[in-house]
Formats: C-alpha cells, sequence, structure tokens
C-alpha cells in the first residue's frame, strides 16, 4: 500500500520531472502542473507545416546522470530514450577561413589539433583535458550532486590540495592563455562558459569542467530533447503521477506558516503538503506566485543574470562549407563581443552556433528535401527592460544570415517561415527570468554557492532548475530536480509515514512506503 503524500510540481522541465519521478518513485501523489501544451520547459518544439522545430537546448552530455534516474526509478533509459553518440563534438569556424573539429575520441582531437595549430598545441590540449578531467573528479560527487555545500563544507568534503586544482580565484580566460597561446583555441575553449549563460573573461577557471563533461561524449536524441522530456514524462506517469498541461499556475496557496497547495489561473484550487517550484527562482522574489513568497530565496541582482538569445528555428537548406550535427562560427573580437554583452547591446560580430538538426555525423544532407535548423546568438538579459529594442523576427533573421555569410554560409528558405526567440519572447516565456535562459552568471569565485539550494525559507515549498544549485545545463537541472526531491523527502522523514532508504551512490532518501509494505 503506497501513501498518497499529495505534492504538486509546478514546470514539466527536466528538473521538474526528475524530481516528479523520484517522488512518485517514493509513493507520493505527484501532480505537475505545466503552462504549456507539452512537457520539456526550455527544451520547446515549434511547428512549421509538417516539421517540429527544436527551438531549445540541442546538447545531450553526461548521458550517465539519466541512466542513473531512471535505474533509480525503476526504468531503462536505453529503452526509454534512443540515442546515438556523436563521433564529431562540434565543428568550428573562424573568420579567417580555417576550421577545426573536435571528438569524441580524444586521440582524433589531439591530431586534429596538430594538423590545426602544431605539435606544442596537441601537447597544451593534453595538459588541458587532464586538467578540466581532475577539476569535473573534484567536483561532481562533492559539490554538483550534493546539497548545495558552502565553501567551507566543500573544501572539508574535497580537501585542500583538491581546492587548489580546481583554480576558483583564476579568470577562465586567464587560464586559457596559459595553455594555448594561439588565440583561437582560447576562444574555442572560452566558449563552454555560454553553456551556463556566463562570460569567459569574468567566469572562474573552474568551467573547464564544462569541457570535460562534453568530451566524455555528446549524444543525439530521437526526436530531440523535447523527446527526452516526454519519456520522462511517461516514466513518471507509468509510476502514478499526473501531468497537467497547458494548466498555469498562479499562485502557492499558504497556511500556518507553510505551503498548502496551488492555484491555477482558472481559479482551481488543488491541495499539496508541498510544492517544488521547477521555474526561475526570480518568478518567487517578484511575487509572482505569491506577494507572502517574495523572501522564499535570496533575489538575484540584475547584475548577476546570464546571458539571454536570439535563436531562429527553421526549416530550409544552407550552402557553403559541410556542417555536421553542431556547428560554432566564431567572431572576429571575442574581447569586444563580451564587452557589447556586458554593457547590455546585441554585439555587432556575434559568435553563432547552427545546429544541423538532420544530420548526426554526416556533413551532407542525406535525406534531402528540407532540412531542420536552430541558429542562436548570445543576446543581453534585458526582455523585461523597456528601453531595450524589441527587435523584429526579421532584423532577427538579418542578423544571423549576416554572422553565416561571414563564414560562407548561406541560408535558402524553405516554404515555411522561421520560428524566432528574442529576449522579450524568453521574459515572457519564462516569468521573472528577465530572459536570462541559465539563472545565475558564473562569474567570480563565488557565485556557484550563491546559487539558491532546493530547500526555501518557507516550510514544504522546494526549489530545482537552471536558477538552483548545482546551476543550468540539461544534465544539472536533472541533478537539481533530484536533489529538489531528496530535500523534500527527507524533511519529511521524522513523520511516521516516512523512512529513510539507501539510494544509489550513497545518498539516503527516504521512502514513502508504509513500514513492512514492498
Amino acid at each position: 500500500m503506497r501513501l498518497a503524500l499529495p505534492v504538486a510540481v509546478i514546470g514539466a522541465g527536466f528538473g521538474g520531472l526528475a524530481a516528479a519521478m523520484r517522488l512518485a518513485a517514493r509513493g507520493c501523489a505527484v501532480t505537475v502542473f505545466e503552462a504549456m501544451p507539452e512537457p520539456g520547459g526550455k527544451a520547446r518544439a515549434e511547428r512549421a507545416g509538417p516539421h517540429a522545430l527544436e527551438a531549445g537546448p540541442t546538447v545531450f552530455t553526461l548521458k550517465p546522470v539519466f541512466d542513473s534516474l531512471f535505474a533509480e526509478v525503476g526504468a531503462d533509459f536505453d529503452k526509454a530514450v534512443k540515442t546515438t553518440r556523436l563521433g564529431c563534438l562540434a565543428r568550428h569556424f573562424w573568420p579567417d577561413g580555417s576550421q577545426l573539429d573536435l571528438y569524441a575520441d580524444h586521440a582524433r582531437s589531439t591530431d586534429a589539433i596538430a594538423a590545426f595549430a602544431g605539435p606544442k598545441a596537441a601537447a597544451d590540449f593534453r595538459r588541458f583535458t587532464a586538467d578540466a578531467k581532475a577539476m569535473f573528479d573534484v567536483l561532481d560527487h562533492s559539490f554538483m550532486r550534493r546539497a548545495k555545500p558552502g565553501p567551507v563544507e566543500l573544501a572539508r568534503i574535497a580537501g585542500l590540495s583538491a581546492m587548489l586544482r580546481i583554480r576558483p580565484f583564476t579568470k577562465l580566460w586567464d587560464a586559457l592563455g596559459e595553455y594555448f597561446p594561439d588565440p583561437r583555441l582560447r576562444q574555442l575553449f572560452g566558449r563552454y562558459a555560454t553553456y551556463c549563460g556566463s562570460n569567459p573573461f569574468l567566469a572562474p577557471a573552474t568551467l573547464m569542467l564544462i569541457a570535460h563533461a562534453e568530451m566524455e561524449g555528446v549524444w543525439a536524441i530521437d526526436g530531440g530533447l523535447p523527446a527526452l522530456a516526454k519519456a520522462m514524462a511517461r516514466e513518471f506517469e507509468c509510476l502514478g503521477g499526473k501531468l497537467r498541461c497547458q494548466s498555469r499556475v498562479t499562485g502557492i496557496e499558504m497556511r500556518n506558516g507553510r505551503v498548502a497547495g496551488v492555484v491555477l489561473e482558472n481559479g482551481e484550487a488543488c491541495a499539496a503538503e508541498a510544492v517544488v517550484v521547477n521555474a526561475d527562482t526570480e518568478a518567487l522574489c517578484h511575487g509572482l506566485l505569491g506577494e507572502g513568497l517574495r523572501d522564499a530565496v535570496p533575489a538575484r541582482p540584475k547584475a548577476m543574470r546570464s546571458l539571454s538569445a536570439i535563436t531562429i528555428s527553421f526549416a530550409g537548406h544552407v550552402s557553403g562549407p559541410g556542417l555536421p550535427m553542431h556547428n560554432v562560427f566564431f567572431s572576429r573580437d571575442y574581447a569586444r563581443e563580451f564587452r557589447q554583452l556586458a554593457q547590455g547591446a546585441l554585439p555587432d560580430d556575434p559568435t553563432l552556433y547552427l545546429c544541423a538538426l538532420d544530420r548526426r555525423d554526416s556533413p551532407m544532407n542525406r535525406r534531402g528535401g528540407e532540412e531542420r535548423f536552430l541558429a542562436l546568438i548570445n543576446a543581453p538579459p534585458r526582455g523585461d527592460d523597456p528601453t531595450f529594442d524589441k527587435l523584429e523576427p526579421q532584423q532577427c533573421q538579418a542578423r544571423i544570415e549576416t554572422a553565416l555569410s561571414r563564414h560562407g554560409v548561406r541560408i535558402l528558405p524553405g516554404r515555411h517561415p522561421p520560428r524566432t526567440m528574442t529576449p522579450h519572447d524568453f521574459a515572457a516565456l519564462f516569468p521573472g527570468s528577465g530572459g536570462a535562459l541559465y539563472g545565475r552568471a558564473t562569474h567570480g569565485a563565488m557565485a556557484s554557492f550563491q546559487r539558491p539550494g532546493a530547500r526555501t525559507r518557507i516550510a514544504g515549498l522546494y526549489c530545482a532548475g537552471g536558477s538552483v544549485h548545482p546551476g543550468a545545463g540539461v544534465p544539472m537541472v536533472t541533478i537539481a530536480g533530484s536533489l529538489a526531491a531528496e530535500a523534500l523527502l527527507t524533511d519529511l522523514a521524522s513523520t511516521s509515514r516516512l523512512h529513510p532508504v539507501a539510494m544509489p551512490g550513497g545518498i539516503s532518501t527516504p521512502s514513502a512506503t508504509m513500514a513492512g509494505t514492498p
């Protein structure tokens, strides 16, 4: 017999779904409320005629995070989600006409860098990847998978020598200069800071670990990351959970100093003994879910917002150099680009990411007909600023076409109009964010410790998603969801209704099963 402990999860992004899966597996009666028509959160798809155009994240790394999550709830990730490991991680283009591919095979990447920049650069790359791995190994279980340890606790867990290896007080850009005299390679590996919406000139060298995460493998998912969200939703529903899409939550009810449920846009009230908010924490700070929740978590200064973006999803053709799935076209002056972003302006010469969604490892269009693409440039998070120019879709498209044309790539439009998103659109879609897509920017040695954790100042209220520990990115957001579920169940373990059980990896998490019930 299972307990029907009512829990409401606001938002069916990866963090909310991960929390919901783990809670449902422990016997909680979980309902996930999602404002959009389908689960996925930022992993969205837009329809353009027969095409489902991905309009969110496209890079899938750290697959073991998902293997573990599915195994913990009695499911098999590889049966639920069809993936293909990519041989080519990404192709990189520079304005001088040079280009470089990085591969899942480390030796192949080393050879490519030797051919690109010489044997010393290859030796420097080996040293860089060894140090990036060391950073990842230090922080994986001591920080990223733990419930927001502070710097003192982290030093105690990891050890002082390990703390020195992660180089929190060195800027990423400065550290990269110690490895790569070639400015192109410095630019390439500095770009990993943007994976969590940060400026490589302000981010700590610790973010080198992102390079290791990607070199551990990049996978393509059949149906893209929206398909992963749907698979997680299916597993959640198989566990007895309830998913309610097109059900926008407009308020969280309180009673006797703790949460009592949620209120939907249509006025419906749904009781809950605990609530997990999988949204930007600024939605709480701005009172968007209730005036009494403004102090639930520390507010994030606007100056510490992560980057936003301009994206265009389209179906059609491109002409020019061959493209694998993931492609990066660098700007001429990286420092100028990020100065402009820091000043709240759109770069006049932006770095551009282009995902050829249908290509996988082939640089050619083997299908014939129209292909699906997602193009992205970084933008300042000023979507709630009335003085920031609201670009029209045609202006956004012109900016991206200009950036591509500098590298000899030309977009040939398809039969259906492209779908464009700007900081204003992201601000409207994700309330409280101002268009910031990654929560808090990771700038400075203490930034990672300044994100809120899963617990809030309100009893029964928990947070998940990219704006809380351990941060942004699909795997990190998913870990955040698991940490929210763990915190919720741990807090309830003192009652007679719950008792702790051993979880994989040594985590002790309460079970919502009755004593003596399997």
